[in-house]
């Protein structure tokens, strides 16, 4: 576990043993070293696993770390979604870990982050079919029937968009360590140019690679997708863009090649255009306005990544990796405003 974001082991256990008698001592923990934002550990308890998430220590932003909101989401969403993780147990006593808190089962596979793992074989022809299959997921995402699931009242999806902007943009403005000129234009350019709404769907609000499981016998073939602390029903099109701006082009400059989040630049991969095209394919919607989406997302992962830089800046977490985040808000900035000026993809 990161230094400051050690678990109560003791407290823990004691927990565990009351709702999962049969399993003996002793707990053992480790954490996930991937990921920014809400906390996840592997707990191991005799012969269970489980998979715990907590909120960030130090954060004041309750609404972007709501547990409770969380477990409820996924303990309805896996029947209908199966790649869903399946929610176990939630707990609300603070006294336990300081945090509400959930358990959830482990889904065991294989995780590509910035580049595949070592030895994996990622020849173009596999590159190709992940790309397929990744954006494939989240058409057929979208085409989850909600209500059905039970999630009808996830969110309001009537002006969805207009909310998410204004919101975006006083997030922003309040974790700012920093003064940067593409901000005023951004904050300027996205009301002003604001496409009418493209439906309401479940949207998952950060899909990209690394939050997708695949198959370790096929990595392209997905089994299942991680967190969903952002869920909500919205605009698909904005959870399009969310995983566009996760993705770096191989004529993309120097500045987005050094924060690529994924293998999107190996060779067979689909380029962005070519992802939007196959979703207009498979959920049947209309793209045309996806320059826009691409802004505001790009947007919205820069003001993300600022929040988190902002509790380090404010000394409430002292993870080291947070100390270079300011260069990537700013590339993240500057291509906002380039898919802005250029409504390109």
């Amino acid at each position: 576990m990161r230094p400051g974001e050690e678990l109560d082991l003791a407290k823990l256990e004691l927990f565990l043993q009351s709702h999962f008698p049969s399993q003996a001592a002793p707990l053992r923990v480790e954490q996930f070293p991937s990921g920014h934002s809400n906390l996840t550990y592997l707990l191991r308890l005799g012969e269970r696993e489980f998979v715990l998430r907590r909120p960030p220590f130090g954060s004041k932003v309750k609404t972007a770390h709501d547990m409770g909101r969380e477990y409820r989401v996924l303990s309805k969403l896996h029947s209908a979604y199966p790649l869903a993780p399946t929610a176990l147990l939630y707990c609300d006593d603070e006294a336990v870990l300081g945090a509400p808190f959930y358990l959830m089962q482990p889904i065991h596979g294989t995780i590509i982050r910035r580049d595949p793992p070592a030895g994996l074989p990622f020849a173009p022809e596999i590159a190709r079919r992940l790309c397929e299959s990744f954006i494939d997921n989240l058409a057929r995402l979208h085409c989850l029937d909600y209500a059905a699931a039970g999630l009808g009242d996830l969110g309001k999806p009537q002006g969805y968009l207009e909310r998410q902007v204004r919101g975006w943009i006083e997030r922003y403005f309040g974790s700012k360590t920093d003064d940067l000129p593409e901000v005023e234009h951004i904050a300027a350019w996205l009301p002003a140019h604001m496409p009418p709404a493209s439906g309401a769907s479940l949207i998952h609000n950060d899909y990209k690679y690394d939050n997708v499981v695949l198959d370790s016998t096929d990595v392209t073939r997905i089994i299942g997708v991680l967190d969903w602390e952002m869920c909500t029903i919205g605009d698909p099109l904005s959870d399009l863009g969310t995983a566009l701006a996760y993705w770096v082009d191989p004529q993309d400059p120097e500045e987005l090649q050094k924060i690529r989040w994924c293998p999107s630049t190996a060779p067979g991969s689909l380029t962005r255009a070519q992802l939007v095209e196959r979703y207009a394919q498979k959920a049947g919607r209309d793209v045309s306005a996806m320059a826009f989406y691409l802004a505001f997302a790009r947007f919205k992962v820069a003001v993300i990544v600022q929040q988190i830089y902002y509790r380090y800046h404010q000394g409430l977490t002292k993870d080291a990796r947070f100390a270079m985040m300011p260069a990537v808000v700013q590339a993240l900035l500057r291509a906002s405003w380039h898919s802005a000026e250029t409504n390109a993809v």
